[in-house]
């Protein structure tokens, strides 16, 4: 059950709309299931004697009364709450719906129980799913109701009523949620044939766009770029902007940064995008590989950082990771691209709650999401691991939230680490197939089980049954024919992740050690830098087992 708190200033205006056809004549038997007094509030809908200016006249009698005293209307008077249920639930009746109405307006301080000289209200339904609640917000002793966080105190009462009424559980809400389209907004974004109202769309580019930039002007001008109409504010006292709009390519509707998403907001970007000069920027590195190892060391420091006890860290660390997964989606072009889009497309409603976001303490995992963005090809065995990495920090990140009762945020990291999961599991099988036809000679194998034995003794047998052992044998393999040590490969593996609880070990070690430089990779580099002209071009990849995919080999062949 959804109630969406709104205010307005035409009574009559909202009655006309209440009771009429609708934009698409989906309006059907309007009528007032409840009010502050049934006798007293005249129903166009079944009176054919009644009025809609008898009714608004009747709604806005105590507003009158105080225009009268003090000169002028009081602002914003008009209250309205629709009252939806989930697709899916039975429809209730209109005495069901009289309940929902007066446990409402109770519960948001419109109407307390018992309260004489409370406000005016009616419920209006229209439709088998859902209701209008309509007050006007002067009380009979001339003052205002108190309606302070009216919105959260309409979903507790709603998450009670779908428990009695046997109704879809909901997830609870933190007054962080974007705001949705307007029903107008949707019907526009029909009528032009789109799959997005404006307001969704520009918010997506938004979030893609600021993950990308380094800083706030960069930010603006990118937007323009893509052909996103940007309109700054500029505050009358200050001379400076405080505030930016923005409108999609050849519309005249603008939106308020705030208005598409609280963190959207200008105050809140510049926390995260100062103002930088060009020398800070990103420029080409010798080695992109290292950009992907910055990356998946990051994003596995920030998977640390949720088991610690400050939440202003943690919720920083999942702002940035949100920024790292819209980058990782550009850097990935090809069949993943679509999945990964829809992964921080879902992290963006996880990337914010009611707690404070601490945005310098993860200044780390934010620069290596900027790199990433300008990264100039995708290693394949790095940018698996990467991958299989975020997959875990958001299957946390979803667990963190639930912990503190973030029931939206949970949901949405959940779906986030199902669409990273499948494009791991997609990207991930040809690899470790083909590492396991590959392994190493059977005595090979037997060594190298007693070195795991040996190096990490606590998890040796659940590596071992592990269907990637394999692999994982493989890996090391190279690893040692690079110059490795296994045993330390191992040992230092192990102690860069957790191993208690997860449940697929083998591939946290083989995707760890896979991070890893390569050493002779390293000393070829360092030897090469002596000539004194750093090398500007992107070379192959060259971390230690790189695994690739099966058509990279055949392609480079």
């Amino acid at each position: 059950m959804v109630p969406d708190v709104s205010s307005g200033s035409d009574t009559l205006g909202l009655i006309n709309y209440l009771f009429g056809p609708g934009r698409r004549d989906e309006h059907t038997d309007a009528h007032i299931v409840a009010a502050w007094d049934m006798a007293g509030a005249p129903d166009p809908g079944r009176d054919p004697a009644a009025t809609y200016t008898q009714l608004a006249r009747r709604l806005d009698h105590h507003v009158d009364l105080r225009t009268r005293e003090l000169g002028t209307k009081p602002p914003k008077h008009v209250w309205h709450c629709p009252v939806r249920t989930a697709p899916g639930d039975r429809y209730l009746t209109d005495a069901e719906w009289a309940e929902v109405a007066r446990r409402v307006v109770a519960a948001t301080g419109i109407a307390p129980e018992g309260d004489e000289r409370a406000c005016r209200w009616i419920a209006v339904r229209h439709a088998d799913d859902h209701i209008h609640i309509l007050a006007t917000t002067v009380r009979a002793d001339g003052r205002r109701p108190r309606t302070n966080r009216d919105g959260w105190r309409a979903q507790k009462e709603c998450r009670k009523i779908e428990a009695e009424f046997g109704l879809r559980h909901l997830k609870s809400g933190d007054l962080t949620a974007p705001k949705t389209p307007t029903g107008a907004e949707r019907a526009k974004a029909e009528r032009l044939g789109q799959k997005q109202a404006a307001r969704e769309w520009l918010r997506e580019q938004a979030y893609a766009v600021a993950a990308a930039v380094r800083g706030i002007d960069d930010y603006f001008t990118v937007l323009t770029s893509l052909g996103i109409q940007a309109k700054p504010r500029i505050s009358a006292k200050t001379g400076e902007v405080d505030g930016y709009s923005l409108a999609a390519p050849g519309d005249t509707i603008f939106f308020g940064g705030s208005s598409l998403a609280p963190d959207l907001s200008y105050n809140r970007l510049r926390e995260r995008l100062p103002t930088q000069e060009i020398a800070d920027r990103p420029q080409p590195v010798a080695d992109p590989a290292d950009t992907w190892r910055r990356a998946e060391t990051a994003v596995r420091t920030a998977r640390t950082v949720l088991d610690a006890d400050d939440d202003a860290v943690a919720q920083g660390h999942l702002d940035a990771f949100a920024d790292t997964l819209h980058n990782l989606a550009r850097a990935t072009p090809g069949p993943h691209q679509a999945e990964l889009q829809a992964a921080a497309q879902a992290f963006n409603r996880a990337r914010r709650s009611a707690v404070r976001a601490d945005h310098q303490a993860a200044s780390e995992l934010r620069q290596a999401a900027k790199e990433l963005a300008y990264a100039p090809n995708i290693p394949g065995g790095l940018a698996i691991a990467l991958l299989f990495t975020a997959v875990h920090l958001a299957r946390a990140a979803a667990r963190w939230h639930e912990q503190r009762g973030h029931e939206q945020q949970a949901a949405a990291a959940e779906q986030a680490f199902r669409h990273l999961q499948a494009t791991y599991r997609e990207a991930a099988e040809p690899v470790l197939v083909d590492l396991t036809r590959r392994a190493p000679r059977p005595q090979t194998v037997h060594r190298f089980e007693a070195t795991v034995r040996q190096a990490i003794p606590d998890h040796a047998d659940r590596i071992l049954t592990d269907p990637a052992w394999p692999a994982l044998a493989t890996t090391l393999a190279r690893a040692e024919t690079a110059g490795h040590n296994p045993r330390h490969v191992l040992a230092k593996a192990a102690a860069e992740r957790e191993l208690d609880g997860a449940g697929d070990a083998a591939q946290v070690l083989l995707w760890r050690i896979t991070a890893e430089p390569n050493k002779r990779a390293q000393a070829a580099r360092r030897r090469s830098s002596h000539g004194g002209t750093p090398v500007a071009h992107a070379p192959q990849p060259d971390s230690v087992p790189m695994p690739e995919h099966p058509s990279e080999r055949s392609r480079r062949r």
